[in-house]
């Protein structure tokens, strides 16, 4: 997983738990914060560690982020920077723009400015997005211990339109899978919407299309394993 790039803004405390865990895994992290003291903390450990101001898009252009993979915005309780920064990341064609809520009108807010992915403090949990900043193909993942997990991910490319025997993830992966997620399309109120449902314990004939979500139990190592492979 290495090679990947994150820029993070604002490094309070949980600002800075991420940036530390995305570089213990061998990313490239870029820090940025209004503080100091902050950014003095985190220079020996990341990449880069700036202290500006982030509201001001002529200091966004001057550090070169244009190629970053992500960036994750955890300012905190200055929610105007949190907007301003977005927007500015947005205009420079940033992909991948990840933003922390404190409630479902912030939440509504970011939405309205173009922010697909929005965290509340409830599930902003730093471990969590860090695990799906190193393997965009992970949507969601539960921790369990011995460093088992059952995760929620995207399917692969290369396992794509083939039957659950064809694939062979338990003999070929060692991992087990627990059901699948599959797109269908509905009327709601007159309109064609896409919606998500669980088609239940998959057979050995269940072909897999590129648009499910499998929902897999295994090690970590094993789910990144059949993640690098197959993507």
């Amino acid at each position: 997983m290495e090679g990947n790039k994150f820029v993070v803004f604002g490094v309070g405390r949980y600002g800075r738990q991420i940036a530390l865990k995305l570089a213990k895994k061998g990313a490239e992290v870029y820090c940025f914060d209004f503080s100091e003291d902050k950014i003095e903390g985190l220079k020996d450990d990341v990449a880069l560690a700036v202290t500006m101001d982030c509201t001001l898009k002529k200091n966004l252009l001057s550090q070169s982020i244009e190629d970053v993979d992500a960036a994750v915005i955890a300012i905190g309780e200055n929610f105007e920077a949190t907007i301003l920064t977005c927007v500015h990341l947005i205009d420079m064609g940033i992909k991948r723009i990840i933003a922390r809520a404190s409630g479902e009108q912030q939440r509504t807010i970011l939405e309205k400015i173009g922010v697909t992915e929005i965290l509340t403090p409830e599930d902003a949990v730093a471990e969590d997005v860090v695990e799906t900043l190193m393997n965009p193909s992970i949507i969601s993942f539960l921790q369990l211990p011995d460093n088992y997990e059952i995760a929620e991910i995207k399917t692969p490319k290369g396992i794509a339109n083939r039957t659950v025997e064809d694939i062979g993830l338990r003999d070929r992966y060692r991992l087990t899978l627990v059901t699948l997620k599959r797109e269908f399309e509905e009327e709601v109120n007159g309109q064609v919407v896409k919606a998500h449902h669980t088609i239940g314990v998959p057979g050995s004939d269940t072909k897999v299309f590129e648009t499910d979500t499998l929902v897999v139990f295994g090690t970590i190592k094993d789910i990144e394993r059949l993640l690098e492979i197959n993507n």
